[in-house]
């Protein structure tokens, strides 16, 4: 059915499904994922959203999500992230704050602090992994 309406094959409860994240995978970036929202698990086609929980220490390989923007709210402690071209650019996020990363945008999250982080992701790539490029 390419080009058809996902959502006019559903009904009931598969019209609007709850996920819950009960599980965890890895990510290219070198971090684990609590799966949410995605085009594998409940056929989104222009988003998905995950949970991440970063224990001190934790750092992401340097990347970027092609084509595709995302957005960060941080629930819980602190962050840092190298971003920019060449990664030269470096700020500290805060629960309580929204992050927004541009599509193709370089950056490398971490957690220096003492306290775990939690942040709910929110990417106009369904596929979540897809985009992603090392660097």
């Amino acid at each position: 059915m390419h080009g058809a309406d996902p959502a006019a094959t559903r009904t009931g409860a598969d019209l609007c499904p709850i996920v819950r994240p009960n599980s965890t995978y890895a990510g290219l970036q070198g971090l684990n994922y609590w799966g949410g929202v995605s085009a594998q698990n409940v056929g989104a086609q222009a988003i998905c959203m995950h949970l991440l929980k970063m224990p001190p220490g934790a750092r992401a390989k340097a990347h970027l999500h092609e084509n595709h923007e995302t957005v960060i709210y941080l629930i819980s402690g602190k962050v840092a992230m190298w971003y920019g071209a060449h990664l030269e650019q470096h700020q500290i996020m805060h629960a309580g704050e929204f992050l927004y990363i541009p599509a193709g945008a370089p950056h490398l999250p971490y957690n220096p602090f003492d306290e775990e982080a939690v942040a709910v992701l929110a990417r106009t790539d369904p596929n979540e992994q897809e985009s992603v490029r090392l660097l």
